[in-house]
């Protein structure tokens, strides 16, 4: 048997674990000891990762759709079909006519080539990761306010951090190697506080948790925000060094007042003036937020970057802000450009020295008008106008929250999927090209912490079936393009010159100790252990005043409770791969084998108030609408609140209405449904 080195792809943290394979087979998983971000550690997806590519419902060969169904054809009549659509629909309606969506499940060299084919072939900017159907411009708060778009600190710093504040993330479900170094660094004696509103097992732990009223998280910043600048214990050394915009922050502080904001929140004023206490007085704090959680306002961002500032958390061992991305290249595809307005880089498609810099590097002609994003293409395809879509490795219908999205795609005169399976929005595409899987192809992501790391092939893929890029790759050249790019290393280099935090990251060093984390330049190929120090970035950092939120939403005697509507921890119970696993399909629908038919969340003193046992039929009523379900009586969701995961979605679209994108909070009551 052979064993070799490579990184886990289900989530961000980006675990190193060794492959063992037979054959060309892969039989088994075990986790690297001395890889620095999991250490010996991974989850139970990680230990089953390789069980996707053996499911028997993988598929081998393009499928074209004639007369209304699906055909195997080859891949010269697949790619030559796309290409004569696109043109054909270019050549009507213009470039913008155009789409393509990846998921952040795709490579770095799958999303950077489907960017550049869709900018510098097509002539378009509609490029968009799939989680932008939900996502909350973390990036571009982060990058208004400390200059980088990602995570500021490496996961092993929270060993030294004297304080962690975990925000909005369930990181025993969600992301457990590293819900483990939290618990790990508590245990040596840092102190945690968990913000969120639901009890899930690292809250549990926490020394304070403050479980909040939904969407309130701004409200609460802001709250401690006050108190510490009440009681003096702001950094202004480093705010005076390396900030500018305190002042109007400062202004804008002064209007917050504890009592309301308790009020608000749901919080005791004392639990909140603890926690602000325990944050600013560490010698150095790590907040750790999710970047992907739909309910996130930017102002609730804003709020989190305003308080590192405040204590000067940014640019010491342990101190820091963790933006969290749950899906496993979520960074990478970011970095790679797939983003409507703004070109690999980050830099705006309307800035015309970055693209006449990309122009040389490309030879063609780019476009300098921002795009469409995810959701102005899935719920009414940018007021019709878009005609073709391109899906790479995502299923809408699995990860957004805009209604009846499958009837959006119907709508389309050309839909492309690239995906291992048959997925539920593949049965409404003209043509459904395979893909490679985990293990059979040489690509690099990026994790959370700005890792950049090796994924190896160790067997071969079934036959005839080749990586994204190369199809991305045969498709430029039927289009016209002089793309002749023989690997994904080759691919790489190029990423190199066209995105500077990369341009140290070449195979060859990507090889060597566990990847590079970015920046990653020629120069400096080794990376930089605090992207602020003495070295680093000398741009100022930025304070945003934020102004005191109103409620979120307004419950009323008939109407006495919120109903929430997010995924929450049952993220994984939906993807795509979890179902093409047996052991991590028995995992994650476990739950089910209680509540068979779903279910929506009622905290036990709500239930009881009700009358209402657990597995017992409700009705949710809102103010236009009612809808049928099964109760869960548990304490993870607060007194007061409603939780209706997404997977219900019968019972969203009945009570917020088919194709509504809006409000995700609403004033509801609880009824005993009468059987």
């Amino acid at each position: 048997m052979a064993h070799k080195l490579t990184t886990c792809t289900f989530c961000g943290v980006g675990c190193g674990l060794y492959l063992e394979t037979a054959g060309n087979q892969v039989v088994g998983t075990y986790p690297s000891v001395s890889h620095p971000t999991n250490a010996g550690r991974i989850c139970v997806r990680g230990w089953h990762v390789h069980e996707v590519a053996s499911s028997p419902d993988r598929l081998q060969s393009p499928l074209l759709r004639k007369n209304g169904q699906f055909h195997e054809v080859s891949w010269d009549e697949a790619l030559g079909y796309i290409a004569a659509r696109m043109k054909e629909i270019r050549a009507q309606h213009g470039p913008d006519a155009l789409a393509f969506l990846n998921s952040p499940r795709c490579s770095n060299e799958e999303a950077y080539l489907l960017q550049k084919f869709a900018r510098a072939v097509i002539g378009t900017n509609n490029v968009h990761h799939g989680t932008g159907v939900y996502c909350n411009n973390s990036i571009n708060v982060l990058l208004d306010m400390i200059g980088i778009p990602a995570s500021t600190n490496s996961i092993a710093e929270l060993a030294q951090s004297g304080v962690i504040v975990v925000d909005g993330v369930d990181l025993a479900r969600r992301l457990p190697t590293l819900g483990g170094a939290v618990i790990r660094a508590k245990l040596n004696g840092a102190r945690l506080i968990v913000v969120g509103t639901r009890r899930h097992r690292v809250a549990e732990n926490a020394d304070l948790f403050l479980q909040i009223k939904p969407n309130t998280e701004a409200l609460l910043y802001g709250a401690m925000a006050k108190v510490i600048v009440d009681r003096g214990l702001m950094d202004l050394p480093f705010i005076k060094a390396r900030c500018r915009g305190y002042e109007s922050f400062l202004a804008q502080v002064s209007a917050y007042d504890l009592l309301q904001a308790a009020e608000g929140c749901g919080v005791p004023a004392d639990l909140i003036e603890a926690a602000a206490l325990t944050y600013a007085r560490a010698k150095s704090a790590a907040l750790l937020y999710s970047s992907s959680m739909e309910e996130r306002t930017r102002d609730s961002i804003r709020a989190v970057v305003n308080l590192a500032l405040l204590t000067g958390n940014l640019g010491k061992p342990g101190a820091g802000i963790f933006a969290l991305t749950e899906q496993n290249n979520l960074q990478g595809v970011c970095d790679m450009g797939m983003l409507p307005d703004r070109f690999p880089g980050y830099q705006p498609v309307t800035n015309a020295a970055a693209r006449t810099a990309l122009e040389q590097i490309w030879g063609m002609r780019i476009p300098a008008v921002a795009g469409l994003g995810s959701r102005a293409l899935l719920t009414d395809r940018g007021q019709g106008k878009v005609k073709a879509l391109w899906l790479s490795r995502h299923d809408p219908t699995n990860t957004a929250s805009l209604g009846d999205v499958a009837d959006t795609i119907r709508q389309f005169d050309l839909v492309v999927v690239q995906h291992l399976f048959m997925t539920d929005i593949s049965r409404y595409a003209h043509v459904v090209l395979p893909t490679t899987a985990f293990g059979e192809e040489q690509v690099s992501f990026t994790s959370t912490e700005r890792r950049i790391q090796l994924v190896e092939k160790v067997i071969d893929p079934p036959a005839g079936l080749t990586p994204a890029w190369e199809q991305i790759t045969q498709l430029a050249r039927r289009m016209g393009a002089n793309w002749n790019y023989q690997s994904a290393a080759e691919v790489m280099e190029e990423i190199g010159e066209a995105v500077p935090l990369y341009g140290g990251a070449s195979y060859e060093n990507l090889a060597r100790e566990y990847g590079r984390q970015w920046p990653c330049t020629k120069d400096r190929p080794l990376g930089t252990r605090f992207l602020f120090g003495e070295n680093g970035n000398s741009q100022p950092f930025r304070f945003i005043a934020v102004p005191k939120p109103q409620p979120t939403v307004q419950t009323t005697k008939d109407f006495p409770l919120c109903l929430v509507f997010g995924n929450s921890l049952y993220y994984w119970n939906q993807n795509v791969l979890v179902r093409h696993s047996e052991t991590l399909k028995r995992e994650y629908r476990s739950l089910f084998l209680d509540y068979p038919e779903g279910f929506v969340e009622l905290n036990p003193e709500d239930a009881k108030r009700l009358s209402v046992r657990d597995g017992e039929k409700i009705r949710l009523c809102a103010e236009s609408a009612t809808a049928v379900a099964t109760a869960r009586v548990t304490p993870e969701i607060m007194n007061g609140t409603v939780f209706v995961p997404h997977f219900m979605r019968d019972v969203e679209g009945q009570l917020l209405g088919l194709g509504r994108s809006g409000d995700k909070l609403v004033p509801a009551r609880v009824e005993k449904e009468v059987v």
